[in-house]
């Protein structure tokens, strides 16, 4: 612990400077990551004089673009699955696992039309869910086959289920703005999804342990930084127990 701080204070001494010297960098994050990366940037950039700018999106989509050449100095992906092309390639250092999430059920606060896990698969039920290639909708998928397996609900549970998805979208937080919006009776999303001003407006369903483990997030630089020194210290300050209690705070599980 004691090495660990004292590399964390080296790095935020290598990346703080004056104003005028200020760097900036750029921190490609999933979408999950919105409120708890704004908060941890605000803190990180108040420590060192830095200018932290975000692009949220899709792990998937991230990768896709860092793969096609877009200049970012950090990655933050909401799974390993879009982290590990990205290093096996060159593009990225070894990611560490930084947050850990759960996945829950969402659904209008004021609708009756799914109140238990197993009304998920009933006929009519308008359900949301991310696309099969972002990383919440990968989880997703895998939680169904885990409950289908044990045979609760039937062997049939999650086609059941997919059969009432009326949606499918690119990123988690879309995926809550539908429920939001009325335009669906139940959707899956993380924990960390569930952001104070969505606990007003929705009602959760929890998934038990068994069928919902937990999906591990990799931060790493990516070597094509121009700020190498601040990338490095923003992955420091994420890890640090301050970084961690930001996150802790947003729902994400840390790693202390």
């Amino acid at each position: 612990m004691r090495s660990f701080v004292a590399v964390l204070a080296l790095s935020l001494a290598a990346a703080s400077c004056s104003p005028a010297c200020a760097a900036q960098l750029t921190v490609f994050a999933a979408s999950s990551l919105t409120d708890a990366f704004t908060e941890i940037g605000q803190n990180f950039d108040a420590r060192t004089g830095n200018k932290t700018v975000f692009q949220f999106a899709g792990s998937q989509a991230l990768r896709t673009q860092l793969e096609q050449g877009a200049g970012a100095d950090v990655f933050a992906s909401a799974n390993a699955a879009q982290f590990d092309p990205l290093m096996k390639a060159g593009r990225a250092a070894a990611g560490q696992t930084f947050a850990r999430n759960r996945l829950t059920v969402i659904a209008p606060k004021n609708s009756v039309a799914v109140r238990t896990l197993a009304d998920l698969a009933r006929p009519g039920v308008r359900l949301v869910l991310a696309d099969q290639a972002v990383p919440v909708g990968s989880a997703t998928r895998t939680a169904l086959a885990l409950i289908a397996k044990a045979g609760t609900y039937g062997r049939d549970f999650d086609q059941r289920v997919l059969k009432n998805m009326v949606s499918e979208e690119p990123n988690v937080r879309q995926v809550a703005v539908k429920i939001q919006l009325g335009q669906g009776d139940a959707a899956i999303v993380y924990v960390s999804d569930v952001t104070p001003a969505l606990k007003k407006e929705v009602r959760t369903i929890g998934l038990p342990t068994r069928f919902n483990p937990l999906v591990s997030y990799p931060i790493g630089t990516l070597t094509a930084s121009k700020n190498p020194a601040a990338a490095r210290a923003f992955v420091a300050y994420v890890l640090s127990a301050e970084g961690q209690r930001v996150l802790n705070r947003w729902g994400f599980v840390g790693t202390r």
